[in-house]
């Protein structure tokens, strides 16, 4: 506040001095205005609102000292400056002080310590401004200040959210791939234990005649085959590589996975199955597939605690325009609808995503759903979910249609009818590094005709060729110690360019044994016998037509 900017208002009765007050505080800059009586005076403050009375005492129509009282009363912040040349003693100042003046001088006053006095008190004036400005706003800012703190506080609650939401995604993640890798090699070993079992069967069956032995081991043969669909679900839950589509019929897929369903469903839920009595085709990966019917089943089997209900329906889906979420074409919708509590709208809009789940800690991993959706996206569809807690939840895959291929004379033979076709000494190079393996297969190709030359690994196989053998055929398992079967291959076919190839394993993709072995066939571990024989067999004609 500038001296310019002040207004003191100067009340006393005697001109002189009232000039000289006038005076020396208009040379020091403040803007003065004049007042001869306590009436005078309340109707100036009442039009100028002064930030400081220059007031005397003694006052022709009252007392000064009354005055300042009313003056204080009625506008609180204003300064006074109490004045007097006639009471002059302690009591009269203590007086006026009492009676609200800010500062008490006697008459007559030095211009400099009257200018003096009133810089002080407006100085005092200036604080108190902002300590009352500072107390009206306090309350508003602490307010805010709270709301800041409180919207502070809430990001950083939410961003510990996100951070242990995110921790907690990557531990689960961590914790799926290694249990993704433990099924993986599990299912890998627990193959080829299959398939020299299988093996031996096989050559136990031909030692024995027709009767209750011989059924026995058909048993056997059956409960390995049982055993193979198994790892070819594990498998499909471990796998982390895109999927190898291929035309599926989905009618036949359901069926041959009834009983599978409902002992995972539970005593307590009955699954019904449609039956359409026609063929639907998709362009998709069996397992896939059959693992997100695990994956919604269980869904459904946990939202029904107490027992209940669950259709899977099968029908033909068409599109003629574009969805948003999936282009216009011919598609197999498959249905899983169960009668459970159902899910509110919000859960449902995030039912698909990772990790999301609303089961309790330890229940759920929150992947099933995301797999479902990964599966139906990667078969050129989609997944969509219907739900609500008065009518459960049904979840549809939509799946891009697709057709078998068509049955033709060209067509290649059957395993069964190759396998039945005799040998003619053609000579096959067996490669695996499980001696089960070896002594199976090499048995039963030897009984078949064929000329078997073994070997654990690479290294052996290839000193075997260089020692003058030259296979008609490779049988090599993929994964190996040292060179896996892919290397050997490819070094085999360094020098022998159109060497036969047939890849035995229960672990990797037909895609990857295409894209790496051109024209190289795979053989899924666990396989039957003519299965073995119908493949060796189709490889050696194809060679031989092609040789001609």
């Amino acid at each position: 506040m500038t001296a310019r900017t002040v207004t003191i208002l100067n009340v006393d009765d005697s001109e002189v001095a009232a000039y000289t007050k006038h005076r020396a505080l208009r040379h020091a800059g403040f803007h003065v205005v004049d007042a001869g009586s306590a009436t005078e005076a309340l109707r100036q403050i009442e039009a100028l609102q002064p930030q400081l009375v220059l007031l005397d005492v003694q006052l022709p129509d009252g007392n000064g000292i009354e005055l300042c009282k009313v003056i204080k009363q009625r506008w609180p912040t204003t300064l006074v400056l109490q004045t007097s040349a006639t009471f002059v003693s302690a009591e009269d100042r203590t007086r006026g002080l009492e009676g609200g003046a800010d500062a008490y001088l006697i008459q007559p006053i030095e211009p400099a310590e009257l200018v003096a006095s009133v810089r002080a008190l407006l100085r005092l004036y200036e604080a108190e401004a902002r300590t009352r400005e500072l107390n009206e706003t306090l309350e508003q800012r602490i307010a805010e200040r709270t709301q800041d703190l409180h919207a502070s506080n809430r990001e950083l609650l939410d961003q510990i959210g996100q951070r242990e939401r995110a921790e907690a995604a990557l531990v689960q993640s961590q914790k799926m791939e290694a249990v993704g890798q433990l099924t993986s090699s599990m299912a890998h070993d627990f193959n080829n234990i299959l398939a020299s079992m299988v093996g031996y069967i096989h050559l136990a069956r031909r030692r024995l005649e027709e009767g209750e032995p011989r059924a026995l081991l058909d048993k056997a043969v059956a409960a390995a085959a049982r055993g193979r669909r198994l790892t070819s679900r594990l498998l499909a839950f471990s796998r982390n590589d895109a999927l190898s589509t291929e035309s599926v019929d989905v009618q036949q897929l359901l069926a041959g996975m009834a009983e599978w369903l409902q002992q995972t469903a539970g005593s307590r839920i009955q699954v019904q199955m449609a039956a359409t009595g026609e063929q639907l085709v998709a362009l998709t990966d069996a397992n896939q597939i059959e693992l997100a019917m695990l994956n919604l089943v269980i869904n459904a089997r946990d939202a029904m605690p107490q027992g209940g209900r669950i259709q899977i329906g099968l029908a033909h889906g068409e599109l003629a325009a574009d969805e948003p979420d999936l282009p216009a074409g011919r598609y197999v919708v498959v249905t899983v609808a169960d009668s459970g509590h159902g899910m509110p709208p919000e859960v449902a809009a995030r039912a698909f995503e990772p990790f999301y789940t609303t089961k309790p800690s330890g229940r759920g991993t929150g992947l099933g759903l995301a797999q479902v959706m990964g599966v139906a996206r990667l078969s050129q569809g989609t997944a969509r979910v219907r739900s609500s807690p008065e009518t459960g939840t049904a979840v549809s895959l939509w799946l891009k249609a697709g057709q078998l291929p068509p049955a033709d004379a060209d067509a290649p033979r059957p395993p069964a009818e190759l396998a039945s076709h005799p040998a003619m000494d053609e000579q096959v190079l067996l490669v695996d590094d499980e001696a089960d393996i070896r002594h199976t297969v090499s048995r039963l190709l030897d009984e078949a005709g064929y000329v078997v030359r073994s070997a654990a690994n690479g290294s052996e196989a290839l000193a075997i060729v260089n020692g003058g053998f030259v296979p008609d055929v490779l049988l090599a398992d993929y994964a190996m110690p040292g060179d896996n079967g892919v290397d050997l291959a490819l070094r085999l076919r360094e020098i022998q360019p159109d060497l036969p190839v047939l890849f035995l394993s229960g672990h990797v993709d037909r895609a990857v044994i295409a894209t790496a072995v051109p024209g190289a066939q795979l053989l899924r571990k666990p396989f039957r016998v003519d299965e073995l024989l119908g493949a060796v067999r189709g490889l050696v004609e194809r060679s031989a037509a092609h040789d001609h």
